[in-house]
C-alpha cells in the first residue's frame, strides 16, 4: 500500500491533525536519545489521544502488515523507540490524564503520557509518594518508565517501576484491549502478566493506562553523608563495605570528576573541583537510628580511603550535589555525542568493575565519565567521542562492547534500567543464552504472531 494511502486512511480513522508527515516531525520522532542506534524515517507519526485511538491504529497496522513503534517522550537511551522499516511511530505523549488518586487505598491511575514529575507532584498534594525517580523524571513519561522498568536514585531502597505497578490497560497486537492486574494490595489470580509487560519495551503490547502503588509521604527524616575519594576504585570499595555491613541507604550515588567539571562549567554550581570521585549517601530513617546509620556510613567511607567525609546538615547543599548527579548526562552531551552504558553488577564487584572501566578507557583511548546508582551496582559509564571523529566513534563502540563483556564476566546484567532496545541485543543474547532467548521468542510469537509491535527490540530476533 502506498504511503499516501496509508496516511489518508489513518486520517479517516482519527482526527486529521493526529497524523503527521512533516519532515522535521518524522526526523524528531524517528529515534530516541540513544547515540548511534539505527533508525529510519517512519511512514507517519500518529499522536494518540485515547486508548481507542491506539486500538484503531494497531488494528489498522495489523490488517496491513505495518509495524507500530510506541513512543513516550523519546528520552530513552537504548534505541527502544527508534523507528524501523515500514513503521508508524505511535506517540502516547497526549494521554496525560490523572484519572484517580485513591488516598485511602494508596494508589493512583494515570494515562501513559503523564510525566513522572507531574505524577509525583500531584500525589504529594494528597500526602502520598511515588518513589521511582529516573534522572529524566522531569521529562519522561510513566508509560516509558513502565516500558523500560525505569529505576532512579531511590531504587536502592525503594525499588524500581515494576515494584509499584498494580495494573495496566494494554492494547494487544491485534488491536484488542485487556486489563491486567488489580487495584488491591494483594492478588495472585492467574499468571503475573502485569509484571511480564513491565520492561517489555512495547514488544508485547502498548500500555495506555497504569495503576500505581503509592507510599505515605510523611515519616522520613533525611540526612546525608558526602565522601570525597582519590579514585574510582576507592569509592567502589566504600560501596562494597556499605553493602557488606547490611546498610540500605535511600540513595547511594557516585559522580566522578569529569561529570562534576562538566556540570559546573555548564551550571556554575560551585562544585568541588579537586576531588576525583564523589559518593553521596542519603538516609531517611528517623531519630537516633538515622544518626547512627549516618555515622556508620561515614566511618566506612573513611575506612575505604575517603580523604574527606562530611555529614551534610544543610539541605540546600545536599540538593545541590544531587542536582549535579542528575545533570551529569546533559552536561556531558554538550561535550560531544555520549554512548551511555547501563550495566549492573553485584555490589561486591563494583570496585573491580570500576577499575576495569578505567582500564578500558586507557586501552581504547577514549574519555569515559562515570555516574552510578552505586548502592545497587547500577553503573553508567558515559563514553564521549568528539563530533565528527569517526575513529574515536569506533573506539567508543569497542569500549562499549568491552564494558558489556566485563560486566557479564563479573556476574552482572547488560542493562539495569534503560532497557535493551537496539544497543544491547548482542549482550543480552550472551547473557540469556539460546534456550532463554527461545522462550522470549515463544512469548512474542504468542502475543504478537505477525511481529506488529516494535519488532527487533528487547531480545535477539
Amino acid at each position: 500500500m502506498p504511503t499516501s494511502t496509508i496516511v489518508s486512511e489513518l486520517r479517516e480513522l482519527l482526527e486529521p491533525d493526529q497524523v503527521v508527515t512533516d519532515d522535521d516531525v518524522l526526523e524528531e520522532y524517528s529515534h530516541d536519545d540513544a547515540e548511534w542506534a539505527a533508525y529510519v524515517r517512519p511512514l507517519a507519526v500518529v499522536r494518540a489521544r485515547s486508548t481507542e485511538d491506539v486500538t484503531r491504529v494497531v488494528a489498522f497496522a495489523a490488517a496491513h502488515s505495518i509495524h507500530v513503534v510506541p513512543r513516550g517522550a523519546g528520552t530513552g537511551l537504548s534505541g527502544g523507540a527508534n523507528a524501523v522499516e515500514n513503521s508508524i511511530v505511535l506517540s502516547l505523549e497526549q494521554l496525560t490524564a490523572i484519572v484517580e488518586v485513591n488516598q485511602a487505598e494508596r494508589y493512583v491511575v494515570v494515562e501513559a503520557g503523564v510525566i513522572n514529575d507531574v505524577l509525583r507532584t500531584e500525589v504529594a498534594r494528597h500526602g502520598l509518594w511515588y518513589p521511582p525517580d529516573p534522572a529524566s523524571y522531569r521529562i519522561s513519561t510513566i508509560g516509558g518508565n513502565v516500558a523500560t522498568n525505569a529505576g532512579g536514585i531511590c531504587c536502592v531502597k525503594y525499588g524500581v517501576t515494576r515494584d509499584y505497578v498494580l495494573g495496566l490497560t494494554v492494547v494487544l497486537a491485534d488491536g484488542s484491549v485487556v486489563r491486567l492486574g488489580r487495584s488491591t494490595a494483594k492478588g495472585v489470580a492467574g499468571y503475573d502478566l502485569t509484571a511480564l509487560m513491565v520492561g517489555s519495551e512495547g514488544t508485547l503490547g502498548i500500555v495506555t493506562e497504569v495503576t500505581l502503588r503509592l507510599l505515605p509521604l510523611a515519616g522520613r527524616d533525611e540526612r546525608a553523608v558526602i565522601g570525597y575519594f582519590p579514585s574510582l576504585r576507592s569509592a567502589g570499595d566504600a560501596v562494597a563495605l556499605v553493602s557488606r555491613a547490611g546498610i540500605i541507604p535511600s540513595a547511594l550515588e557516585l559522580v566522578d570528576r569529569t561529570c562534576l567539571r562538566a556540570v559546573d562549567e555548564w551550571q556554575g554550581l560551585d562544585l568541588p573541583g579537586d576531588v576525583d570521585t564523589l559518593l553521596l549517601a542519603k538516609l531517611d530513617e528517623r531519630g537516633t537510628a538515622g544518626d547512627e546509620l549516618a555515622d556508620e556510613i561515614a566511618r566506612l567511607f573513611g575506612e575505604a580511603g575517603g580523604t574527606s567525609v562530611e555529614r551534610a546538615g544543610d539541605a540546600d547543599e545536599v540538593d545541590r550535589l544531587f542536582l549535579a548527579r542528575r545533570l551529569a548526562y546533559p552536561a556531558l552531551e554538550r561535550l560531544g555525542p555520549v554512548l551511555t552504558e547501563d550495566i549492573c553488577v553485584p555490589r561486591a564487584a563494583v570496585p573491580e568493575m570500576l577499575a576495569r572501566i578505567q582500564a578500558t578507557a586507557a586501552e581504547h583511548d577514549v574519555v569515559i565519565a562515570n555516574i552510578a546508582h552505586a548502592g545497587d551496582g547500577n553503573l553508567h559509564p558515559l563514553i564521549i567521542a568528539p563530533v565528527g571523529d569517526d575513529a574515536a566513534k569506533e573506539r567508543a563502540k569497542r569500549a562499549f562492547d568491552r564494558i558489556v563483556a566485563d560486566c557479564l564476566d563479573l556476574g552482572g546484567t547488560v542493562t539495569g534500567e534503560h532497557g535493551v532496545g537496539l544497543l544491547k541485543l548482542d549482550g543480552v543474547g550472551r547473557e540469556l543464552g539460546p534456550r532463554v532467548v527461545q522462550l522470549h521468542r515463544a512469548i512474542k510469537d504468542a502475543l504478537d504472531p505477525h511481529g506488529v509491535l516494535n519488532p527487533g527490540k528487547a531480545f535477539p530476533a
